[in-house]
């Protein structure tokens, strides 16, 4: 490094401050860290760090918050966010606020440097375009000629560029077209400038519409464009989406008339591309995403399918012969007190009976419906009398005997009833995995008063997990089991899900002695 970098880490977290402050002062960056947004940005006034990076996720100003503010007071500040797997519409959110790259939770030591130099190229370009334009407005370049007589088309400043800059004179002729505008659009600079010009990259009438919101106020100003979206067209006809940031080039004509009259020329206008299909990519993957979460409830759904046909076949089978016993005693003629006090015992039994068909068959129906997000209060113990209705007799089954404790008056916590309840059904379904020979599975969920969050957890008496394989079992697709026993998802939907409630999950294990998974939220 040819000077010291600093970066300011931004995480609630006290233990993922400290393993990624020691990850980056082991390779050479000078570290500062805050607990909160707040402090960060006391922290951005007063140290003034080339990068931020911010989880996402944090109480009183989130990461999203603290980027767009950070961008709108220190805009030379690159930002690195940190997501959790499944949360794709944040990392999109955050790009389009000009973060300069993301990372998922659990951090990857290598993706992590990956986005750090990404930031600090991003870093130094914007400098040197800044130190340069204060250069020029320091000579007082007096004619567009001299503006660009003044840029060396083969310098770094504009070359090493991570935008697409394209500029043209008051023809519409192309004479700027740099390194990142080649490779976007998939034209050579020999192709373009001096014989191409600006309208040949849109499609028809969409530069005369790039043009006329620069003559507006709505995108940044008058003869000014910011975050303006559009398509461009590449080589081939190749339709790439792109926001653009424009600036019309005004020549200040200084001719005796002309300064009498106070006008000035206008000679060309300088376009800033950025390249939004990485964007749109991950656009596409936040759907695939939610359909990924969708199918894994699907797979629960299927494991669930044999074992409730028979916990719903049970009690169908009692109320069916309780019901034909009864028409039989009918059938003999007027009831007497004794047959009267029968009937009755009958009919509680066929109407407990019918209420616990109705609730393993609402459960399930709940279970599967595909729907978005919604965020309420939910009750611990309702949440784990849920799961233990769907999961029971397939643990019952497996012959795995079931432990639930609940705690009293435990608050509610914030969040979706519907995916908290796959996050259990799947660490459920791996503990039953994980004792192929039968033992016994513990639900528990209580309240701590003093840090004032609610546990939730799943332990079994199975296999465990070795050291090696844990630090990766929250990883997408990473998976120790067999084909038919899934793809590897089940963890890192789970991880997903509960950072997604402002959760954490935590695990213990020990080989052949079993695990346990805790989720732990804080309380409304």
């Amino acid at each position: 490094m040819s000077f010291e970098w600093t970066i300011l880490l931004v995480d609630d977290e006290q233990d993922i401050r400290d393993v990624i402050s020691l990850t980056l002062q082991d390779a050479g960056y000078k570290v500062i860290d805050a607990p909160d947004g707040e402090t960060g940005l006391k922290l951005c006034e007063t140290e003034r760090p080339q990068i931020v990076i911010t989880d996402i996720r944090m109480p009183g100003i989130s990461g999203l918050e603290l980027l767009e503010i950070i961008k709108q007071k220190f805009p030379e500040i690159e930002v690195v966010v940190i997501t959790a797997f499944g949360e794709i519409e944040f990392a999109i959110r955050a790009l389009q606020l000009d973060a300069s790259d993301f990372v998922t939770k659990p951090i990857n030591d290598k993706a992590l440097h990956i986005a750090l130099n990404r930031a600090a190229q991003r870093y130094t370009s914007r400098k040197q375009v800044k130190d340069y334009t204060q250069l020029l407005e320091k000579e007082k370049a007096a004619t567009t000629q001299e503006l660009l007589a003044t840029i060396s088309f083969k310098t770094n400043l504009i070359e090493s560029s991570m935008d697409g800059i394209l500029g043209c004179d008051e023809t519409d002729l192309v004479v700027i077209f740099n390194k990142s505008m080649e490779q976007m659009v998939g034209f050579s600079k020999g192709e373009v400038v001096n014989k191409m010009t600006l309208g040949q990259f849109f499609q028809p009438g969409e530069a005369a519409r790039l043009k006329s919101e620069l003559e507006g106020e709505k995108y940044g100003g008058k003869h000014r464009l910011s975050f303006f979206e559009t398509t461009l067209l590449g080589c081939s006809g190749r339709m790439i989406p792109v926001q653009v940031s424009a600036i019309m080039l005004f020549e200040q004509n200084r001719s005796e008339m002309s300064i009498k009259k106070d006008f000035n020329k206008k000679n060309g206008v300088v376009c800033f591309f950025r390249d939004l299909r990485e964007i749109r990519k991950l656009e596409r993957e936040k759907d695939d995403q939610a359909q990924i979460l969708h199918q894994d409830k699907m797979m629960a759904l299927g494991k669930l399918a044999a074992s409730m046909v028979h916990e719903i076949n049970n009690p169908l089978t009692g109320i069916l012969n309780y019901s034909r016993l009864m028409m039989r005693i009918l059938s003999r003629g007027a009831l007497t007190q004794e047959h009267q006090q029968k009937f009755e015992r009958y009919l509680e039994l066929v109407e407990s009976e019918t209420n616990r068909c109705s609730e393993i068959v609402s459960s399930l129906l709940t279970f599967s419906r595909k729907s978005p997000p919604s965020f309420g209060e939910v009750r611990s113990d309702e949440l784990l009398h849920r799961c233990i209705i769907l999961s029971q007799h397939k643990l019952e089954l497996n012959n795995i005997k079931l432990v639930s404790r609940i705690s009293p008056d435990i608050p509610p916590i914030n969040g979706d009833f519907n995916q908290l309840q796959q996050s259990l059904i799947n660490l459920i379904f791996n503990a039953v995995d994980a004792m192929p020979d039968g033992g016994t599975l513990e639900l528990y969920a209580g309240y701590d008063l003093r840090d004032k969050t609610v546990t939730i957890s799943v332990r079994d008496t199975g296999i465990g997990i070795s050291k090696e394989n844990i630090s990766r079992i929250f990883e997408p697709f990473f998976t120790t089991k067999s084909k038919e026993y899934g793809v590897g998802l089940g963890l890192s939907t789970v991880y997903g899900i509960i950072e997604r409630h402002n959760g954490k999950v935590c695990v213990e294990s020990r080989v052949g002695e079993g695990s346990v998974f805790r989720l732990i939220f804080n309380c409304i």
